[in-house]
């Protein structure tokens, strides 16, 4: 345990790799995904491999975390004998999990509670997580990290594009008309997240290899803005497409250094479906 005394939450659909919550003894709370006959807890048992299998057949429908996994983490924190407790959650925009947190938290006052809306989604929701573990280890405390990360989620953007535009239309989170029309002409846009933590587009252009290469490029222009960055790519199920994407961001920023590869959680792939291709770019301290 660290020094600190602070524990780390964070929900599923922040899609930090698994090697990052080892290492920072993180604590996740899944989501729930729903089908007709049972319900499964994101990443504990069913994977994102299973959801795209059984797409086909039905898509299921996803919901927040149930009340209890968010209190039996707080206990488990407690038990431990930590003392503060970071809750860094995807876009409040996107999901109730953030308030679901920020009231389970209340529960607690014998714990330091900081809740934290990334206002983003996937990695890129993630990378707060994971340089919240990296300021713990280099001796920071509770207030700083929260304030710095708080600085890094004005600086952190993803970019992405799928498929189809079906599974967003189902979950509500774009328009049928707007998904219909898309699909007729062929429109690939590349959505992000807004200031709000809501998704927009970033761009449109027709044809998958199109909206790659825009993804790529809108990433590259992004980064170009920063001294120091990281990257990652966000792999919904479309792995030579990934390896595309890492080759290319590796030549057009040759000084890149280390760029993250996450898969996408279960519960994200009910909303986006196969053949996600998403970049994230966080801006990183001078």
């Amino acid at each position: 345990m660290n020094p600190q005394r602070t524990a780390i939450l964070v929900d599923s659909c922040m899609d930090v790799p698994q090697e990052y919550i080892k290492r920072f003894n993180m604590y996740v709370v899944p989501v729930r995904v729903i089908y007709r006959d049972a319900e499964y807890a994101d990443r504990v048992d069913i994977t994102p491999q299973e959801v795209y299998d059984r797409l086909p057949i039905e898509v299921p429908k996803t919901s927040l975390p149930d009340t209890g996994s968010v209190v039996q983490a707080f206990e488990s924190i407690v038990e431990a004998g930590y003392e503060r407790v970071l809750c860094i959650t995807i876009s409040s925009a996107l999901s109730g999990t953030n308030s679901l947190v920020n009231l389970v938290a209340r529960d607690y006052p014998q714990l330091e509670i900081r809740v934290i809306d990334t206002l983003n989604i996937g990695i890129a929701a993630g990378f707060q997580a994971i340089l919240a573990g990296q300021l713990l280890e280099a001796g920071e405390w509770l207030h700083g990290i929260a304030e710095k990360i708080e600085a890094s989620i004005k600086e952190t953007k993803v970019f992405f594009c799928v498929s189809t535009l079906e599974y967003l239309a189902r979950g509500g989170r774009i328009g049928k008309v707007s998904a219909m029309l898309g699909s007729l002409l062929s429109i690939k846009p590349i959505i992000t997240c807004n200031a709000e933590g809501a998704y927009v587009v970033a761009a449109k252009v027709r044809g998958r290899a199109r909206a790659i290469a825009e993804t790529i490029a809108i990433s590259v222009r992004e980064a170009k803005k920063h001294a120091k960055y990281l990257l990652a790519i966000a792999d919904g199920d479309a792995h030579e497409e990934a390896r595309y994407v890492m080759a290319e961001l590796k030549r057009l920023l040759p000084d890149c250094g280390e760029i993250i590869v996450s898969d996408v959680s279960p519960a994200l792939v009910v909303h986006t479906g196969p053949g996600l291709i998403g970049i994230g770019v966080q801006a990183l301290p001078v």
